[in-house]
């Protein structure tokens, strides 16, 4: 399977891209521009994503390169790379590691596998959609199947009330037994590794959202938009379960 074959390439990415990251981390000077949309960028983002996207030209220069800090490469190739080198930059210059890089490999448009790399804990997530390794360990959602004994996490409850429905979602908070914002990538590797439940993001970027899919599935676990939809065709993300998935769907847009 290809998926498998790749494996060890993004594995390479991952190494190549955390060397850059991690000595910038905790680092007091660490520089932070406001890009125009309004979200920070750091040089570890610009340089980690320079990186990746040299070291993917150099192995696979007929494939296309998608990414948060460049412009597009060959988008409408066979096989595009999505690149995030840092998801969670608010929380990475305040010196807390609930940050991580995103790759996915499409294929036709589709996601054939994704990673999720904490390059301080040195945590490599790999997803194909069939199986999710941990440093090469299977893991799988927990079959939690209570809304009453999950554990609850999103990235900005901001962006709820901005983008979702805020009193369905705190109608949710209410019925979870716990409830924490262990967002942005880490709060997907949570999940996918079973110490959560459930992972919601009410608005995301293709960068943000393209490896989860692999990931959240290749561990058993249900990903839509928040309406139920294909990720692939939205902007949002529920991923949870296959017990309790439809629940929190339910209760999301109540």
């Amino acid at each position: 399977m290809l998926a498998e074959k790749i494996k060890p390439f993004f594995k390479e990415l991952t190494e190549r891209s955390g060397n850059v990251i991690r000595p910038f981390f905790f680092n007091e000077n660490l520089a932070v521009e406001m890009k125009e949309d309004e979200t920070p960028v750091t040089l570890a983002d610009r340089q980690a994503e320079t990186v990746l996207r040299e070291h993917i030209r150099r192995n696979y220069p007929k494939h296309g390169i998608k990414g948060e800090e460049f412009p597009d490469e060959n988008p409408d190739a066979e096989f595009v790379w999505i690149l995030d080198p840092i998801d969670g930059t608010i929380s990475f210059t305040h010196g807390c590691p609930l940050f991580g890089t995103l790759i996915c490999l499409l294929h036709e448009g589709r996601p054939l596998a994704g990673a999720i790399h904490q390059p301080v804990i040195g945590h490599f997530l790999y997803g194909d959609g069939q199986e999710t390794t941990l440093n090469d360990r299977t893991v799988q959602v927990r079959e939690t199947s209570s809304l009453d004994e999950a554990t609850l996490l999103t990235t900005d409850l901001g962006n709820i009330g901005r983008y979702q429905k805020r009193r369905a979602f705190d109608a949710l908070a209410e019925k979870v037994k716990l409830f924490r914002t262990w967002g942005d990538c880490y709060g997907y590797h949570l999940l996918a590794t079973g110490h959560a439940d459930i992972m919601v993001d009410p608005i995301l970027k293709p960068w943000d959202l393209m490896a989860l899919i692999p990931v959240v599935k290749g561990a058993g676990g249900v990903i839509t938009t928040w309406d139920g939809g294909d990720p692939l065709e939205g902007d949002s993300i529920v991923a949870a379960n296959r017990f309790i998935h439809g629940r929190v769907l339910e209760a999301l847009n109540a």
